[in-house]
């Protein structure tokens, strides 16, 4: 309807440009759905833009554009300028609701669009380090991706998700001593320092542990899974790894029992990877020299007080940065700006990046270098997300990772289910902060959970089938449904607002935000639900066979859409609650 309004208002505009003598090209017409309802269905500001071109006031342009536009061929019952010079226009109901047949007839495959062509695009999200369970932050990032990635899939993108398996740097190490520490511990063993770690200033505080000396590295991981780990060493190996050097076999243990938990993790909140891109394999296969010896080439990279420098300062930003310590390990960006090399060689036409927003000083350093290396750093996204806090009765739940006094996902689903779990994750603008209310996603009234109130809704379309299907009454087809038995206001009202899910949909898809369908799906559910609760003026079964049909066509209209916005944030449509 948008479209083809905004067709007719091109073709009036052209016409009046002509009148005026001006052959020039009809501009670009945008038309906009008001905020407030009393406004119309649609608003162009043609007139205001044309305003400067024409030498006339925009209002007086605008009152020749409604006189040109007439009804638009049968599609415009009422045009009023408005403000300035906008246009508020009011569509004939016939053609709103003609839209249900369109939406039957389509079905399941409502709101899909080609509009990406097929064109490859990665999303990389969650890329959480492997020292311990993943935290709620991490589960705002997953959801966020997850849901991304489904909406590109929606528009016709050919869409591959991927985890970067970052296992390197000094996390790792601290998290292989860590679990050394506790080992020894529990063998009744003192932990000696690390004369490694001790010469990379990650040496230590000592904590007295039934009545044991037990030194553990800077900033150490305290929490209880580095003991269980510890034990599950003790119980294959036992005192065997006493005198192993280094951290390397603790380690290698927590990243292999720690990973395999935050894969069991993601399944459970319905996320599953195409690649698991190992950052191991940036120096295995020489891509860590390589682009090195590339950045070199640009004559950006110097060397001072024994570390590798790129001069960032050259392209404009506030600093240069270290891409290899004094020590000779690369630091976290030289592997990033590799990284993203990879991801163009592989053909990506967009690379997105879910990270939180504690990243965001990173990602303008890895696009300036890729950009110095010759590619197009436009092809680089970045959804950055605010943190994530915890609630309950109101206040909030201090969480340290370090100390693992956080709350995880697992923990968290067990309270709440993923089905609400997704939605509180993603029902807010990535750049918001998010406070999860935990008494509100444990709610089970489904008026007060917002998860509950968008099921409830689609359950109850089934509901009324199952009462139709009791009295011997068959659901309609799209040929069955005569539309304009749905003539009240509410009844126009809710397949106007059905007939925006593929604008939503694809509008969500290219800004990458979920949120829009989240919002969109609480409007859907606050006109169906008081629609559905009003029996004496909306019954939906009646001894009125068309108008029954025409009822019933609107209810499986509304199942369509609420299971297709669900499914796009990946939660569940239950047929009963």
């Amino acid at each position: 309807m948008r479209e083809r309004l905004a067709e007719q208002i091109q073709l009036a505009l052209g016409r009046l440009l002509v009148a005026a003598g001006d052959e020039g090209a009809v501009p670009p017409v945008a038309v906009d759905s008001p905020r407030q309802k009393e406004h119309g269905d649609f608003a162009c500001n043609s007139a205001m833009v044309l305003a400067k071109r024409l030498k006339r006031p925009p209002r007086e342009i605008a009152t020749a554009l409604i006189e040109e536009l007439g009804d638009a061929d049968g599609l415009v019952v009422r045009a009023e300028v408005a403000g300035p010079g906008f246009v508020n226009f009011w569509l004939a109901g016939e053609r709103w609701q003609a839209k249900l047949g369109d939406l039957l007839r389509a079905g399941d495959r409502f709101g899909k669009s080609d509009a990406g062509k097929n064109v490859p695009v990665q999303v990389e999200f969650v890329s959480a380090n492997p020292t311990g369970p993943l935290s709620i932050g991490h589960g705002r990032q997953a959801i966020l991706g997850d849901c991304i990635a489904r909406l590109l899939d929606n528009a016709g993108y050919q869409v591959t998700r991927e985890y970067y398996f970052n296992n390197g740097g000094r996390q790792m190490r601290v998290l292989g001593n860590s679990v050394r520490a506790r080992y020894l511990e529990r063998l009744g063993r003192a932990a000696p320092p690390d004369p490694e770690a001790l010469a990379n200033e990650e040496a230590a505080w000592s904590d007295e542990i039934g009545g044991l000396p037990v030194v553990f590295p800077r900033d150490g991981y305290q929490g209880d899974y580095i003991g269980e780990i510890a034990q599950r060493l003790i119980d294959s190996d036992g005192e065997a790894l006493v005198d192993e050097p280094g951290e390397g076999r603790f380690r290698e243990a927590a990243e292999t029992s720690l990973f395999a938990e935050i894969r069991g993790t993601l399944e459970s909140i319905g996320i599953h990877f195409d690649v698991f891109y190992n950052e191991n394999s940036l120096y295995d296969d020489g891509k860590i020299e390589e682009t090195l010896g590339v950045l070199r080439e640009t004559g950006r990279v110097y060397e001072e007080e024994g570390a590798v420098w790129f001069r960032y300062s050259d392209l404009g930003l506030d600093r240069d940065r270290v891409l290899v310590k004094s020590s000779g390990e690369p630091t976290y960006l030289l592997p990033d700006i590799a990284y993203h090399r990879v991801k163009f060689d592989r053909g990506f036409a967009t690379v997105i990046d879910v990270q939180g927003a504690d990243h965001k000083d990173q990602g303008p350093f890895v696009c300036a270098a890729i950009q110095a290396l010759g590619h197009d750093a436009d092809r680089i996204e970045f959804v950055f997300h605010e943190f994530v806090t915890l609630s309950r009765g109101g206040k909030t739940v201090k969480q340290s990772t370090r100390k693992a006094t956080f709350v995880t996902i697992d923990e968290l689903l067990a309270d709440v289910g993923q089905d609400v779990f997704r939605l509180f994750m993603v029902q807010r603008r990535p750049e918001s902060h998010l406070d999860f209310d935990v008494e509100l996603a444990e709610e089970e009234d489904w008026t007060k959970n917002p998860a509950y109130y968008l099921q409830y809704a689609h359950a109850r379309t089934h509901g009324i089938e199952r009462q139709a299907q009791a009295r011997g009454i068959p659901m309609p087809g799209a040929d069955d449904v005569e539309p304009a038995r749905l003539a009240l206001p509410e009844e126009i009202d809710l397949i106007k607002k059905l007939g925006e899910f593929p604008e939503v949909a694809l509008r969500a898809a290219e800004t990458r935000a979920p949120h829009h369908v989240a919002y969109y799906l609480r409007e859907v559910a606050g006109l169906w639900s008081p629609y559905v609760q009003d029996k004496n003026r909306h019954a939906i079964l009646s001894d009125d066979a068309g108008l029954t049909a025409a009822r019933l066509g609107l209810t499986l209209g509304v199942r369509i859409v609420l299971a297709r916005g669900l499914e796009l944030l990946g939660m569940s449509a239950p047929e009963r609650m």
